[in-house]
């Protein structure tokens, strides 16, 4: 079976560092080859929450895009996420596909995620884990957008954190 690179944020603003120790378990267990980035700190986005941690994860897979997208979605059940009807609200967990391969789609959802261009959450981690990868509509690196970017909007910090 052919080999998929995919890569995945990861957001919990609660219970933390509980969730996030559990959600690199989970992708760990589901997917091959899992790097990470660090760990970052950031203010809610869109609603007035508690910080998040946030994170990105790059991972090989050879399941198709609806298969990993199920399987995000069974994380982040596994680990309390209730899905509400409001978009913007606190979590346990909430685990994005960013890319899959370099696959542009619009169904069954949209890839690359456009959040990659908007979020310094997911942006920086990017810039971070996988400097040299192109964004598949683009054609720049995650570092030069992350250069580009207007980081006077979002406020990131990263943490020391210990995986346990």
């Amino acid at each position: 079976m052919p080999k998929h690179v995919i890569l995945i944020s990861i957001g919990s603003n609660i219970d933390r560092t509980k969730y996030t120790n559990a959600s690199r378990q989970a992708l760990a267990a589901c997917f091959d080859e899992l790097t990470v980035s660090s760990v970052y700190e950031s203010e809610a986005v869109g609603f007035n929450g508690s910080p998040f941690y946030n994170w990105v994860a790059r991972a090989t897979t050879s399941q198709s895009i609806e298969d990993v997208c199920r399987t995000l979605k069974q994380i982040e059940k596994d680990n309390g996420r209730v899905h509400s009807d409001k978009k913007f609200c606190s979590r346990t967990l909430d685990l994005d596909l960013l890319t899959y391969d370099d696959r542009v789609i619009t169904d069954p959802l949209v890839l690359p995620r456009e959040e990659i261009l908007y979020n310094a959450f997911v942006l920086q981690p990017l810039a971070e884990l996988v400097p040299q990868d192109k964004h598949p509509v683009l054609g720049e690196s995650y570092r030069a957008l992350w250069q580009a970017f207007d980081k006077t909007k979002q406020i990131l910090k990263p943490i020391e954190f210990n995986w346990s």
